[in-house]
């Protein structure tokens, strides 16, 4: 061959091998997200935005749920229930280990639910895993729990990002350090900036498509708009409503809409005058106009609730009609309640816009009754320890994205402070049933119950409203459980 002919064959080859660096898959993802967590330790939080980052990506749980809200095995690999339903024993994977490369056992299970169910526990929600008795070691591959009662829900509890298996050795660090099993380590936090997940080259399970996922906080639409239309993010799991008309239609991106676990509330304190008089809250709950409400924050992208269930859950019943929107059904119960000119009250709005927007038109709408708000907005900060711990407030709005956390309300410590004896004893009957037609009944009357004693303002379900480069397949449009899960995610042509 001539060197005419090298040269032409040369610039063949160098066209192809770049070609197929063109043409090579992206591996990596850029997911804006609008609230950093305040920790990544999802056993030590209630922030779903510390389930967005880590849950299912950095750590795992015995069980998990899926995007149908379904219990699938996890670290576990099977079990076995008891007849009396009181003890569970689990069969784990083995060769799983911790991104610091040691080994998961039994013991790291016996320890995180030890961990759990101690006195000075940091744990959000110990109360899911109270009625566990014993957590014994069988072998390093086999651990049983015995419980002192049936939990109907109790598979799907250990799937929760409360229940997420940690280890010993790194457990006090987690939460700035966090260590799990899961597909993607933590690589590194930039506070106030980002979080990067690298793919865990030793996983246990199937690996991630992905190679590294980072997590870009972006609190404000706007910014989020600019840098999805920049190709500076790859996605956002839940985007602001008002602003999807610039993605629907545009070929670069696909919109997926889908449902949540987000009620969204008006909750109120009970242990509180005016709000412990049963009238008061009745008459709130008359002045409420849901679709004006839905309409001005969620642009119509906002299912309307009666009660504290998801409109997708099999268990929902449709209250919304309990207290319809009526002003003079409102001033009437507030005359019988002795407020005949209305009273006074604040309402701490934490930074998200759904709870700010929704604040503004609550106002005015409970303005025609006679209640006058003083809406005062807090950070998450201030909010958490002023309203969740503290219960230094009159009202407040918040979507509780727990899925099943209806036993919330029997807890009268709970922010929200509803103390009824009758509800706490059908909680206990509902979580100690396991056949599933008894306890849709259970929860149907215990829906009914709140909706009646209108313990908070059940405003609407928030909607899943997802954008994502249109090269990119695998999210979850819809989502039962907290979390941004990236086992599926993929580029495609």
């Amino acid at each position: 061959m001539n060197k005419t002919g090298k040269a032409i064959g040369l610039a063949l080859a160098l066209s192809t091998a770049f070609a197929g660096m063109a043409m090579a898959q992206p591996t990596e993802i850029r997911i804006g997200v609008a609230l950093e967590p305040p920790t990544l330790d999802p056993t030590a939080g209630a922030a779903e935005a510390i389930d967005i980052v880590v849950y299912q990506n950095v750590f795992e749980g015995l069980t998990r749920i899926d995007e149908t809200g379904s219990v699938q095995p996890g670290l576990a690999e099977s079990w076995t229930i008891s007849e009396d339903g009181l003890t569970y024993t689990f069969k784990l994977h083995d060769g799983v280990t911790f991104h610091d490369g040691s080994a998961f056992d039994a013991e790291d299970v016996k320890f995180t639910f030890d961990r759990i169910l101690a006195a000075d526990t940091t744990n959000a929600h110990p109360e899911f895993y109270k009625p566990i008795t014993a957590v014994t070691v069988i072998d390093p591959l086999t651990v049983e729990f015995t419980l002192d009662q049936k939990i109907g829900r109790f598979l799907f509890d250990l799937g929760r990002g409360d229940a997420v298996i940690v280890a010993p050795e790194s457990a006090d660090n987690n939460a700035t350090q966090p260590i799990g099993t899961g597909p993607f380590a933590f690589t590194q936090w930039d506070k106030g900036s980002r979080v990067i997940l690298d793919a865990y080259g030793p996983y246990w399970g199937e690996p991630a498509h992905l190679t590294k996922a980072t997590y870009v906080f972006i609190s404000d639409p706007a910014t989020m708009t600019n840098a999805l239309l920049a190709s500076d993010i790859d996605g956002t799991n839940n985007f602001a409503t008002d602003a999807l008309a610039v993605f629907e239609g545009n070929p670069q991106f696909k919109v997926l809409v889908g449902t949540t676990e987000g009620e969204t509330i008006l909750s109120t304190n009970n242990k509180k005058p005016p709000f412990d008089n049963l009238k008061v809250r009745q008459a709130m709950a008359h002045a409420l106009d849901r679709q004006a409400i839905i309409e001005g924050t969620t642009n119509g992208y906002g299912t309307p609730i009666g009660a504290p269930f998801a409109p997708h859950n099999p268990y929902y019943v449709d209250l919304t009609a309990t207290y319809p929107h009526d002003v003079a059904a409102a001033k009437a119960l507030l005359a019988e309640a002795g407020l005949p000119d209305g009273f006074s009250a604040t309402l701490k709005l934490p930074p998200v816009a759904y709870a700010r927007t929704s604040g503004q038109i609550i106002a005015s709408q409970f303005a025609e009754v006679g209640i006058k708000l003083e809406l005062i907005n807090v950070e998450w900060a201030q909010w958490l320890e002023d309203v969740y711990t503290n219960k230094d407030f009159d009202l407040t709005i918040v979507s509780h994205v727990e899925p099943f956390d209806i036993g919330n309300y029997a807890n009268p410590d709970y922010y929200f402070g509803y103390d009824n004896p009758e509800f706490q004893a059908l909680i206990d009957k509902l979580n100690g049933t396991t056949d599933e037609a008894a306890r849709k009944e259970l929860a149907i009357e215990a829906q009914t119950i709140l909706a009646k004693d209108a313990v908070n303002g059940y405003l609407f379900e928030l909607a899943q409203t997802g954008v994502w480069n249109a090269k990119l397949e695998g999210m979850w449009q819809n989502s039962p459980i907290e979390g941004l899960v990236l086992r599926d995610i993929h580029w495609v042509e």
